[in-house]
């Protein structure tokens, strides 16, 4: 239920899916929080949209092709904005956000401090012999810590999905990413724009460790660089004298 204090807040609840088999199970816990909720299905190629119409009562975007998380998140900015909500929350769609912990978002609004409320998996050290995927781990903190010499958001994940957005604060961001790597241009222009962050702990989850991404992605070395470009570009467009590995006359190496 929502909080006496939140009924005058609009707030929608995104999902982006896709094939993902317990959409439908966590849809109907989101529904628990009676919020709206939006599904972006990303070209879904199983039944997934059927299972979707049976959900009832939920907002639905479909890719008619796999265009990307990114996009899909893309998406629910505009659906976001268009449809004058004061609040978005992000949800991933495969299970790996525990839908309860909304209820951690719903505490902090309405925002006062902060644009950005981004969940953390990592906030806490991760304790030896938690089962977590090691490769993807390191990557997070290598680029993690990129985006924090950078931007000084003290942010310890960089990747985690599951966040809440004051919406007309959505209107400052262009873009244009449409891959895993949207979260990065996503921070490199909230600190281009004067956006302000804060973490919050959620829980660490991984259900499937053999998950891994498609195509060249799959290798972890393409996929640092796909990511440090991303910063890399950013930076350019914002006419900073910096590349990505190193700071001119200061040197610092990533």
């Amino acid at each position: 239920m929502i909080p006496n204090r939140l009924n005058k807040s609009k707030i929608l609840v995104a999902i982006p899916v896709f094939n993902e088999v317990d959409v439908y199970t966590i849809i109907q816990r989101v529904k628990s929080f009676s919020l709206d909720i939006l599904v972006i299905d990303d070209g879904s190629t199983n039944h997934l949209r059927e299972e979707l119409i049976d959900a009832g009562n939920v907002r639905i975007i479909v890719h008619s092709r796999n265009l990307g998380y990114g996009k899909s998140i893309i998406n629910a900015f505009m659906y976001a904005i268009k449809k004058k909500y004061d609040y978005l929350l992000t949800i991933d769609g495969d299970g790996q956000h525990e839908p309860e912990d909304i209820a951690l978002f719903l505490t902090e609004i309405p925002f006062c401090d902060y644009d950005v409320l981004s969940g953390s998996r990592y906030f806490f050290p991760v304790m030896a012999g938690k089962d977590v995927p090691m490769e993807r781990f390191l990557i997070n903190k290598e680029i993690t810590s990129i985006l924090n010499r950078i931007t000084n958001f003290g942010l310890t994940d960089s990747f985690c999905g599951f966040k809440a957005y004051r919406v007309e604060r959505l209107k400052v961001f262009h873009l244009t990413e449409y891959g895993y790597g949207m979260p990065l241009q996503l921070w490199m222009q909230a600190w281009k724009t004067g956006l302000r962050v804060r973490e919050i702990p959620v829980k660490l989850i991984y259900k499937d460790l053999t998950k891994h991404f498609k195509g060249i992605l799959e290798d972890p070395n393409i996929r640092l660089q796909y990511y440090k470009n991303i910063i890399r570009k950013e930076l350019t467009n914002a006419g900073q004298n910096m590349v990505v590995g190193y700071r001119t006359k200061k040197a610092v190496r990533y």
